[in-house]
């Protein structure tokens, strides 16, 4: 059975409906109640547990509720996230604060509260981290360290966990088609073409559907990756293996 966070919307949610369409039990935590339920309505036997990923009383309680309904927990799919903006002169400590809690801190909250049952159970974690985890655009100084972050945590623990039998790894996707990526195209005075250059930025021609990510994440956490721990993998379209501004030959 899994645990998926962030499951109320966007890549949370197609990791939820892929997981279920493969006969997994579920428990989902979100803090937004009203599209947390709507998606556990969708699948059958799903528990939803509202609250914060960077709670960690509601870490345990959600790990809680897996084991109390379950009476085990085999995954931790980890996806809860936010996207703020500014850099070193800009950002507020606040802010900060606000972005290391959501995208670096609760996955080491999650982490801990499900560790001694993944244990248990020789489950596995998967993190939903970034390409801006490897790389990093303007003025997203927070997103990009917590992301980076994100992506050592996956290294540490894989290499801790490794001789209880518990794999970790994790996602690095490229433009997905989200809420929060239509939110931050929204503040765009010229939201089209935001969305054209978005789809140009991949060799692959587009951005990529929260269902594709869901696939890799899906198949980390299945016993068809047994031999893989503290791997990240890239899923964004060739995004990362272009170089900049490189020529293509009808240019």
């Amino acid at each position: 059975m899994a645990l998926v966070t962030g499951a109320a919307k966007g890549i949370g949610a197609a990791v939820a409906r892929r997981l279920a369409a493969d006969g997994c039990r579920l428990v989902l935590l979100d803090v937004d109640a009203p599209g947390l339920e709507r998606v556990a309505g969708e699948l059958s036997g799903a528990v939803a547990v509202i609250g914060s990923v960077a709670d960690e009383g509601d870490c345990a309680r959600a790990v809680a509720a897996a084991i109390d309904r379950f009476g085990r927990l085999d995954v931790v799919s980890h996806n809860a996230g936010i996207q703020r903006y500014g850099d070193a002169a800009t950002t507020t400590r606040a802010l900060w604060d606000e972005v290391m809690a959501v995208n670096l801190t609760a996955g080491f909250l999650i982490a801990k509260a499900a560790i001694a049952a993944l244990r248990a159970s020789r489950g596995n974690l998967v993190f939903t981290a970034s390409v801006q985890g490897m790389a990093a655009q303007r003025d997203v100084l927070a997103y990009s360290v917590a992301k980076h972050g994100l992506i050592g945590l996956v290294t540490a623990m894989a290499v801790d966990e490794a001789h209880h039998g518990v794999r970790v790894n994790g996602v690095a996707p490229g433009a997905i088609n989200t809420p929060m990526l239509r939110e931050a195209v929204a503040l765009s005075d010229t939201p089209e073409k935001v969305w054209k250059v978005l789809g140009g930025m991949h060799p692959i021609g587009r951005i990529g559907q929260p269902e594709e990510v869901a696939e890799v994440i899906a198949f980390l956490a299945s016993d068809r990756a047994r031999f893989m721990t503290g791997e990240v993998v890239r899923v964004d379209g060739g995004l990362m293996s272009q170089l900049p501004g490189s020529p293509t030959v009808d240019s």
